[in-house]
């Protein structure tokens, strides 16, 4: 299963801050969107780095009295690991898996077409296995002309 497959059957909604927002605007937008990563975009919408709730978290840690004029430009990551449309359920998990990341954004050119998380290759994963299982019941139980 491809990128591409994977973001007609979840969409391609992604959401984004920019780059000047505080760390309470991004946090706040985590809590009203329920999601696990946010690109963050310059003011010509260009991505310019991903942060996750995470990342936040270690900042509070170290500068509880800061947290409050910390702008997301000062801990988002700037270099970015993404994926093409055309990039394999497999090699995903293998890049997150390498590099323990739970986020891809997925390219097309420089156009953002989405992004895919860990659960979502997982779940292509299972899906394309059980069709595999499915077809191969069906085969050993002779349910095909042969």
């Amino acid at each position: 299963m491809k990128a591409r497959e994977i973001l007609e059957s979840k969409g391609s909604r992604v959401v984004t801050c920019h780059e000047d927002n505080t760390l309470t605007d991004a946090l706040a937008i985590f809590a009203a969107n329920k999601i696990g990563s946010l690109l963050v975009v310059d003011s010509h919408d260009k991505i310019k780095g991903i942060i996750a709730p995470r990342d936040i978290l270690i900042v509070v840690l170290r500068n509880l009295e800061e947290i409050s004029k910390l702008k997301v430009s000062e801990i988002m990551t700037k270099d970015l690991i993404v994926a093409t449309m055309d990039d394999d359920v497999d090699y995903l998990q293998a890049i997150m898996t390498e590099n323990r990341i739970r986020h891809v954004p997925i390219l097309e050119g420089t156009d953002l077409k989405g992004i895919i998380s860990i659960g979502d290759a997982v779940k292509a994963q299972i899906k394309e296995k059980e069709v595999e299982n499915r077809y191969l019941k069906d085969y050993i139980e002779g349910k095909y002309p042969g």
